[in-house]
């Protein structure tokens, strides 16, 4: 009877599909030893810092807007092994020397399977296979694995190439009068699909990649939102304030947002020549 009870209630804890390993890093600029260099030493430097950002769909470079940092780099590798090998690389450059790294986000790109958790439990709790047993792990397992291979592509993403970036983090809500952990699995996953449907509207226009970072850093998930029209960010979040599962369960961090500049122009960046277009 126990254990019909417990099963009435699902497992709490909803699947999750994890991939490649991100990490932000905000850095300040000190321009004012920058401009003690000759130019010849400043083109020699912003050579070595362009060289080593290597692949673009690995690692983008953008200038920030406002005085929280100067720039943002956004790293996807496949480990974490790989990222400190950036960081080490990075670290060792000249240009390291002109760089202040006054903040960091490390997470890993995360799909929640709300949905497909939902149905996998209520399927075992059905034919009264107890929680944690032999059979209900390898049920799970082969849920996790089928979902996996269909969402390879999406775990494994290669960055986005457009224009502007808005990096944030945030936190579901653990407080005493609104706590979402609490809340039944069929709960989250109802308000979860209404948040999801909010941003498949803006599909076309904004590219979404969500990274989860409990046990990573101090917020439990970034949000890296990539688009060509800046406006985007700012409709798009403000729609998703008026979903349930945002406007009660929500808290945000720090917002960044700047614009991407390719690894040849880095240069031109630090001697602040860079040319910046009208966006169309």
């Amino acid at each position: 009877m126990r254990v019909k009870e417990e099963q009435a209630e699902l497992n709490a804890v909803p699947l999750t599909l994890e991939g490649s390993s991100v990490l932000h890093q905000m850095v300040r600029f000190r321009r004012d030893k920058w401009r003690e260099l000759s130019p010849e030493k400043k083109t020699a430097i912003a050579s070595e810092l362009s060289a080593a950002l290597g692949k673009p769909e690995e690692t983008a470079f953008y200038s920030l807007l406002g005085h929280k940092a100067d720039f943002l780099l956004v790293h996807f590798r496949d480990s974490f092994d790989s990222l400190k090998r950036v960081e080490l690389k990075l670290a060792s450059l000249r240009a390291s020397d002109y760089f202040e790294v006054t903040h960091s986000f490390l997470s890993v790109v995360e799909l929640g399977l709300y949905e497909a958790s939902v149905k996998v439990y209520q399927s075992l709790a059905e034919k009264g296979v107890a929680t944690h047993s032999d059979e209900w792990n390898r049920a799970v397992e082969e849920q996790v694995e089928q979902q996996k291979k269909a969402m390879h592509p999406r775990l494994y993403p290669e960055m986005p190439a457009h224009r502007y970036i808005c990096f944030y983090p945030m936190d579901r809500k653990r407080g005493e009068l609104k706590n979402w952990y609490r809340l039944p699995i069929a709960e989250r996953q109802r308000q979860m699909h209404e948040h999801g449907m909010v941003g498949r509207r803006y599909a076309g226009t904004v590219k979404q990649i969500i990274t989860g970072s409990i046990g990573f850093d101090d917020w439990e998930w970034g949000v890296d939102l990539f688009a060509d029209d800046p406006l985007v960010f700012k409709k798009l979040i403000y729609e998703m304030r008026f979903d349930e599962v945002s406007a009660d369960y929500a808290l945000f961090g720090t917002f960044y947002v700047g614009i991407r500049v390719a690894a040849a122009q880095v240069g031109e960046l630090l001697d602040g020549k860079l040319a910046v277009p009208e966006a169309r």
